[in-house]
């Protein structure tokens, strides 16, 4: 039973991964389309890099600059 249980969270853990990288995804998009000319991979880094490894800890910072940034 626990071999089930590891395998579920994991498969829980790589659709939660996949859903923060379609969020950042959706961010980079949203500031490439106002800074034309600059490489979407460098708006990424630019975003996450205060929480290079972790994709959670990305989503994180991301969310915590936007309730920070006025719209």
């Amino acid at each position: 039973m626990k071999q089930q249980r590891t395998a579920r969270l994991e498969d829980r853990i790589e659709e939660l991964r996949a859903e923060i990288d379609g969020i950042i995804d959706a961010r980079v998009a949203e500031i490439a389309s106002e800074s034309p000319g600059v490489p979407p991979g460098v708006i990424r880094n630019l975003l996450t890099a205060r929480a290079p490894s972790c994709r959670c800890a990305q989503y994180i910072e991301l969310c915590a600059r936007e309730t920070k940034t006025p719209a």
